[in-house]
């Protein structure tokens, strides 16, 4: 045995000693192996070093010192070899065998964080919910792991910025976090953009040959003369009621049927996709080409489309509630693009394709293993958004996490903007899926929200100089504003959860600021309110938070868990009015005529019934009004239009228009952004 000391031989001998541990032969060499190991991983642990004013967030991640991070999951869960890849030195891919091998070991405390509804500035959720896991994990010794969505691009570059959290609590290396990662969104770009143009090609062909063509074409005969079907034809075949297994036996009427989806190019509802803000593809023309035309009667093939970000893709909420490969590949084949001129629905698995969808998704469900800045592990999965999907990471990630930290340790998961948003969808959508149940809620909220929600304060506006009444105490704007967090503590309260109310601190918050949030939150049923400071001193400032967490999932029982609505057994306008009522505050719903002949439909197939509701609506507000803040009620949403999300399992509900691709402002944060290459080796600027 050859061993490498940081502290004398006999020293650690005293040590072992004292501790009880017979130092004879190879037990001896064992028990002191496994002291140096000790030492050196406390040693590694990532340090902060406090400045004030707080630097910019990518000097702060570039500034810590972080733990490659095959070292650091395998330190934090004992990872056996295979079971996580490394994309490059901070970065990697958690194999899902980890679930297989942890399967019958206790879940660990599931704790979902969300917030009220925030200021166009946003209210820190993402930074308090790193702050959190670094209170825990580096200060309060617990086993902890943060689950949070991939950023997309196109926001990092637009007027947002990233998503890495800020300050000293962040997700890290940020630049890694906030750009490409390991590769996931360009996936689903790949995979949503061959289904694209797969439904385009298809329609072309089906107006351009005959059914003899197509059928020699998708069922060559080989050079015996012998047709063969491929695999992916077969949901094809099974939908139609052809169970044959020889192409020959088919009749002519059955090859029509199989060769012919006959789309209506007026349906098709599937758009390619961008990881970028780019509001000129908001609407385009596509099949413009002299070759897009029926060369017999010459009628132009081409229609009119547009574009989406790629996080708003079906295929990422697909990915965000896939349990495994296999639930993967089902849930893509289920996904509907358009419509035959019939009114049949066409999905992945007509136009045989969902093999491939798979194949370039494989890697993408392995989730991004990262690390906060103070060695508390992440897991980076999906960004589906919360306004227009259901806004939360991937069942994967949370399931992986839950059993690596063992009965005792702590999951933390975001949830997108309000409890009202994300936080719902959690409840309602998720854990439906998961069939997981949350330990706890953490509720962000902010006092300068709370002054924007008295509906005394001026507006908030993105790159404006805040109105004197945020930087100065104003107790009643806040304690009239509170009325939004109030409604938003008793919508996590009707899930049977608890709720720790998150003050996520600014340097102009006033004592007595803080401590009426505190004080009403608690009144008004959370189960404890404590102010934070984790962007200003990382994990150190968030010790109370984490013990305020800790002490409610120690105090309540998962099983008290309960959905808002039966999504089995109520039908889908009585799910849509129960949100509006038990979650808005509202009075009811009324419906526009397409909102209203679609949902017709939908009530009409017993598959769709069955499904949960994603409404679709601002994040501003808790009606589907931006601008009613506080705790409106008595109101009547307007249902303007809805459809099926058949792979992801839910049924979209729009209460307003809602852009699919966000444009850019006059100055981006792409001005801000480059590489400096005055130190030597290149180094990012800019990002925030």
């Amino acid at each position: 045995f050859f061993f490498f000391f940081t502290e004398t031989p006999a020293a650690m001998q005293r040590q072992l000693v004292a501790a009880g541990v017979a130092v004879t032969g190879v037990a001896a060499a064992l028990a002191l192996r496994r002291l140096v190991v000790a030492r050196r991983a406390a040693a590694l642990l990532n340090k902060l070093q406090l400045k004030t004013p707080v630097p910019p967030d990518v000097e702060i991640s570039q500034a810590v010192k972080l733990t490659p991070i095959k070292e650091l999951f395998d330190r934090k869960f004992g990872l056996r070899e295979g079971e996580l890849f490394a994309h490059g030195t901070y970065k990697g891919k958690l194999s899902l065998s980890v679930y297989e091998r942890l399967k019958h070991q206790p879940d660990g405390n599931y704790v979902v964080v969300c917030g009220i509804n925030p200021t166009p500035l946003g209210e820190g959720k993402s930074t308090t919910t790193i702050g959190l896991s670094q209170a825990l994990g580096a200060h309060l010794g617990q086993q902890v792991m943060t689950c949070i969505r991939q950023p997309s691009m196109g926001p990092t570059f637009g007027i947002k910025g990233g998503a890495a959290g800020g300050g000293y609590a962040q997700c890290a290396p940020m630049e890694e976090f906030n750009l490409h990662m390991t590769g996931d969104i360009h996936a689903i770009t790949a995979a949503n953009n061959l289904f694209a143009a797969a439904i385009d090609t298809r329609y072309l062909h089906e107006q351009t040959a005959s059914t003899n063509f197509l059928w020699n074409k998708l069922c060559p005969a080989d050079g015996s003369g012998r047709r063969t079907f491929e695999l992916s034809m077969r949901p094809r075949l099974d939908k139609l009621g052809i169970f044959k297994a020889n192409p020959d036996d088919l009749t002519a009427s059955e090859i029509e049927r199989f060769v012919r989806l006959d789309i209506d190019p007026d349906s098709i509802t599937w758009k390619r996709v961008t990881d970028t803000n780019d509001r000129y593809l908001r609407g385009v023309s596509v099949g413009t080409s002299p070759s897009e035309v029926n060369k017999k009667t010459g009628e132009s093939l081409g229609r009119e489309s547009g574009f989406a970000i790629t996080v708003a893709s079906e295929i990422m909420a697909v990915l965000a509630l896939a349990t495994d490969l296999s639930d993967l590949r089902a849930r893509l084949g289920r996904m509907i693009a358009c419509t035959s001129r019939a009114g049949e629905p066409l999905t992945a698995d007509d136009f045989g394709i969902t093999g491939a969808l798979t194949v370039l998704m494989m890697d993408a469900l392995m989730p991004t293993t990262m690390q906060t800045l103070e060695g508390t592990p992440a897991l980076v999965h999906c960004g589906p958004f919360a306004n227009i999907a259901h806004g939360n990471s991937s069942v994967v990630a949370d399931r992986l996490a839950l059993k690596l930290v063992g009965p005792q340790g702590y999951v933390l998961t975001e949830a997108g903007f309000g409890s009202d948003m994300g936080g719902e969808k959690f409840f309602n959508i998720k854990c439906l899926y998961s069939k997981l149940r949350p330990s706890c809620a953490v509720l962000v909220c902010t006092v300068r929200a709370l002054k924007l929600h008295s509906n005394e304060a001026p507006p908030v506006v993105p790159g404006a100089a805040l109105a004197a009444e945020y930087r100065e105490e104003r107790l009643g704007l806040v304690a009239k504003g509170a009325a939004n967090m109030l409604a938003h503590i008793q919508n996590v309260r009707k899930h049977g959860v608890q709720v720790v109310v998150a003050i996520n601190r600014f340097h102009t918050d006033t004592d007595a600021e803080v401590e009426t949030v505190a004080r009403v939150a608690r009144e008004g049923g959370a189960f404890d309110a404590v102010a934070a400071d984790h962007f200003a001193k990382g994990g150190a400032g968030a010790v109370e938070l984490g013990r305020a967490v800790m002490a409610a999932c120690a105090a309540t029982s998962p099983r008290e868990f309960r959905h808002i609505y039966d999504a089995k057994a109520q039908g889908v306008k009585d799910k849509i009015e129960t949100i509006v009522r038990e979650v808005y505050g509202g009075a009811g719903a009324k419906y526009s005529p397409a909102a209203e002949a679609r949902i017709a439909r939908y009530e009409a197939d017993p598959a769709l019934r069955s499904l949960p509701i994603c409404m679709s609506k601002t994040q501003y507000s808790l009606s589907d009004d931006p601008k009613a803040l506080g705790a409106p009620s008595g109101f009547t949403v307007t249902v303007k239009d809805a459809y099926v999300s058949a792979g992801a399992g839910f049924i979209v509900v729009s209460l307003g228009t809602i852009s699919f691709i966000p444009g850019l402002p006059v100055k981006p944060a792409y001005y801000k952004i480059d590489v400096d290459l005055s130190s030597g080796s290149p180094r990012v600027v800019g990002l925030s």
